[in-house]
């Protein structure tokens, strides 16, 4: 059997290692149109920032590793030019040279990723715009850094005189993964940051009061934002750098600018072979990575996948399902039946020593399908212990069926713990996990690591309690329209309050229920919902009708600072 793997990375090179293990017999042939086979790519903004400091340190594996120890035919700078299915034959072109030849196949894998997306506008390829989407891609960047002008070329060194820095910007197109990992590390180069995004907001698979606190953090990091305005296009300056413009009339001055737009499924060679193109402009695929042709694989970001909890077609530009799919795709070709589950798109970020991370679906993605059948809570554990020294808070969304107390989705953020919390969300949520297995989940602890009560079982906890009736619970938009009483301390009201609210300490609550209304309904706040839940149930055990406002304070310092956020648009 012949298998040809139209690219490497990480869903092709996978897949070709997986396959020679599966298959010793097998002949496999692997070509990349680029100049490296497999490469770390999540790894380039942190080389142009230079905390990964050899552009070598990127390379997972070469052409004579993988001839070395796989027995792989690998063949770099060959691209796939056309394909006849009829005849199971592909074009290849050896990109040095022009020569084109003619290989035959017996079963086809396709992993040709996706391309940054780089729109036709005016100027943009003038020099000193660039994107971070290949080895090549940092080289280029890392070198005009270093020879773009007299001063990023080093000038400044070779004199005292000369020691004072000038300002130097750099402008950042794009608020995904990419381009604010990009921001953060040129931040630590020393360049004054400009962010656009012409979206609302930055990490759109986060719901908007999170983004919000992203937000925030980058811009006390020194990263300018700037949201909701498009880039219409590039003007070179006359000082040889590039002057941005945007659709509001702005104009951002730059001594290098990154574009971070995105990505677009590369589907060049799967549309001249007549394979079924999604609805979302990727591969379509089955279970088993086939497509629409039984004898041609595709896995990556070429292709579509489906949404593991909304079975909605979808694109996923991340290593982890790559990987997978690549994986997979050997098995099916080895005789083996296995089968894709889907995507629950989680992710994480690092920023500025701070981490945001995401898994399932969001509140947003629901209100747009229109499934109501949801219920989300926000909490603010410690990331471990809070006795033992550096315990940090974790804000916490979590969001799951009403009907049924499946975990639909959990997005979190801070400073400590949060990476491992996503990942068993994660993992739960895979297994059809419901909030009630969040309760009983055995996890790991001693005081520098978690809690006796992780913050995995607090959110487990906290919503059964909402689904048994124990907890009901309301948000700020509706506690705001209503009677709201404050259980915290007046010396508490002194920093933050919510005008209009009355105010009875926890402590005095019992004897002092005769002026609460028991015509109305009372919505409870704290400062992160804890006592709001002691004064909730001694509230409901004494005929009164009250809920607990989710999250309390803090979630209505996130809610405001989305206001602040959507004002500053």
């Amino acid at each position: 059997m012949k298998v040809i793997i139209v690219g490497g990375v990480a869903g092709g090179a996978s897949c070709a290692a997986r396959l020679r293990r599966l298959d010793e017999t097998a002949e496999i042939l692997m070509v990349e149109r680029g100049p490296y086979v497999s490469y770390a790519n999540c790894g380039l903004p942190y080389h142009v920032g230079g905390v990964i400091q050899k552009e070598s340190s990127l390379l997972v594996a070469n052409e004579q590793v993988f001839r070395a120890q796989f027995n792989i035919d690998v063949r770099t700078n060959c691209e796939a030019v056309a394909i006849s299915p009829k005849e199971k034959t592909i074009q290849l072109r050896d990109v040095k040279t022009g020569e084109v030849t003619t290989q035959t196949y017996d079963k086809l894998v396709l992993a040709p990723g996706a391309a940054a997306v780089h729109p036709p506008l005016p100027g943009i390829d003038l020099p000193g715009i660039f994107h971070v989407r290949t080895v090549p891609d940092a080289h280029s960047i890392n070198e005009w850094l270093e020879k773009g002008n007299p001063f990023l070329s080093g000038m400044f060194r070779y004199s005292g005189f000369q020691a004072v820095r000038p300002k130097t910007r750099a402008v950042v197109v794009g608020g995904g993964f990419i381009g604010l990992e990009t921001a953060e590390n040129l931040i630590h180069r020393g360049f004054e940051v400009t962010l656009l995004q012409n979206s609302g907001h930055v990490l759109t698979p986060l719901d908007p009061e999170n983004s919000a606190i992203v937000e925030a953090f980058l811009q006390r990091n020194g990263v300018r934002i700037a949201l909701g305005d498009a880039v219409v296009g590039f003007k070179q300056a006359t000082n040889g750098g590039v002057d941005v413009e945007t659709k509001s009339g702005k104009i951002y001055p730059a001594d290098i600018v990154i574009l971070a737009i995105g990505v677009r499924p590369d589907t060049t060679l799967a549309k001249s072979a007549g394979l079924q193109i999604g609805d979302r402009g990727g591969i379509r695929v089955d279970e088993h990575m086939c497509t629409s042709d039984p004898d041609i694989f595709a896995v990556g970001d070429a292709v579509e996948v489906k949404d593991y909890i909304t079975g909605e077609w979808s694109l996923i530009a991340l290593a982890g399902p790559a990987n997978r799919q690549g994986r997979i795709a050997a098995d099916v070709i080895a005789g083996r039946d296995s089968r894709y589950r889907g995507t629950q798109g989680t992710a994480i970020i690092g920023l500025f020593g701070a981490t945001a991370a995401w898994t399932g679906v969001s509140e947003t993605t629901l209100n747009r399908i229109g499934d109501a059948d949801y219920e989300k809570i926000y909490l603010y554990p410690n990331s471990h212990a809070g006795y033992y020294p550096g315990a940090k808070p974790i804000a916490m969304k979590v969001i799951f069926r009403k009907s049924d107390g499946k975990l639909l989705g959990a997005q979190a953020l801070g400073l400590d713990g949060v990476d491992k919390r996503i990942s068993a969300f994660a993992a739960l949520l895979q297994m059809g996990a419901t909030i009630y297995d969040l309760e009983e989940a055995e996890l790991c602890y001693a005081p520098q690591f978690g809690s006796a009560k992780d913050p995995v079982n607090f959110a487990g906890m906290i919503a059964a309690d909402v689904l048994r009736g124990d907890q009901p619970i309301s948000h700020w938009k509706e506690a705001m329209a209503g009677f709201i009483l404050d259980v915290r301390e007046p010396f508490e009201l002194a920093v933050e309050n919510v005008p209009g609210a009355a105010n009875i300490p926890l402590g005095q609550l019992r004897s002092r229920l005769g002026e609460l209304p028991r015509d109305r309904e009372i919505h409870v706040i704290c400062r992160s919902g804890q006592r709001a839940y002691m004064a909730t149930r001694i509230l409901l055990q004494n005929g009164f009708k009250a809920k607990n406002v989710s999250g309390g304070m803090l979630s209505r310092a996130q809610n405001t600072m989305l206001d602040y956020s959507n004002d500053q648009e």
